[in-house]
């Protein structure tokens, strides 16, 4: 019968050079946007899974507006095999809270058609940066949740043996499925799109799906439904120069070093 994977894609602006504006928030208006960084190493590891156990299939999952189909046709272009978009200005202003809720509510709609074995997330985004939303969508749909996983070792219809990466080593752990996985970069290599996935990817037709779509209330989404909200956003301060140690031998320029740290209380 094969696995059905789903992969969460967001499409993040391509530079971390954001300017604020006055009302303390990110001015993102025109910037050029991609897909997440971490997240292509996700579809390419959804890939991949498919390519090894038969009968298996792929779909892409985004939340954001309109503009954002773009990430889910890279994500076709990549060898996903169908993609679906939540859409909607009941959208606006999710933070994780929300977000994770909404995914996972089209994780179950998808799970209605055609029961998903496994939810993959890349480690974070590039503009949020926290890292939780694949644990939230697992929390939401009472999955087991693995994050930091850099390896795949097995995968059948019921359950994965997974590597997650930890601060004194490595973890394997069995799982059963379906599962929520957060994977990071050391797992593979992501692939260049082919000509006839990006072909493929722009005729393809996503649907999209609002929050009624979802069986959600527009006070559980949004900014509505979040739990925080970024109340003004600023620009990390300058750092200073640093200090340049001289000396006319290794030694010497230690021993400086050294009466320095003293001096700051750094030792």
């Amino acid at each position: 019968m094969g696995l059905n994977i789903v992969v969460c894609v967001k499409n993040v602006p391509s530079t971390l050079t954001v300017d604020v504006g006055p009302d303390g928030q990110p001015k993102t208006a025109g910037l050029v946007c991609a897909m997440n960084a971490f997240d292509e190493y996700a579809v390419e590891e959804a890939v991949r899974i498919k390519e090894r156990v038969p009968g298996s299939t792929v779909t892409a999952l985004t939340l954001g507006p309109e503009a954002d189909q773009a990430v889910l046709r890279d994500a076709l272009s990549r060898g996903c095999d169908a993609a679906a978009h939540v859409c909607g200005p009941e959208f606006a202003g999710s933070d994780v809270f929300a977000t994770s809720k909404a995914l996972a509510a089209a994780i179950r709609k998808l799970s209605a058609q055609k029961p998903v074995h496994l939810a993959l997330f890349g480690k974070n985004s590039n503009d949020g940066n926290s890292g939780a939303v694949g644990g939230m969508v697992a929390a939401w749909l009472d999955w087991p949740g693995v994050l930091s996983v850099k390896k795949v070792e097995s995968v059948d219809e019921s359950s994965a043996v997974l590597w997650r990466m930890m601060e004194d080593g490595v973890d394997v752990v069995k799982v059963s499925l379906p599962a929520a996985v957060g994977t990071v970069k050391e797992i593979n290599e992501p692939r260049i799109p082919s000509l006839k996935g990006k072909m493929a990817a722009k005729k393809a037709v996503i649907p999209k799906w609002t929050a009624s779509d979802l069986g959600l209330k527009p006070e559980e989404v949004g900014l509505a439904g979040s739990k925080t909200k970024v109340a003004r956003c600023t620009h990390p301060p300058a750092r200073g120069a640093g200090t340049r140690v001289e000396g006319a031998s290794s030694a010497e320029k230690a021993a400086k070093l050294v009466d320095i740290l003293v001096e700051r209380k750094l030792i």
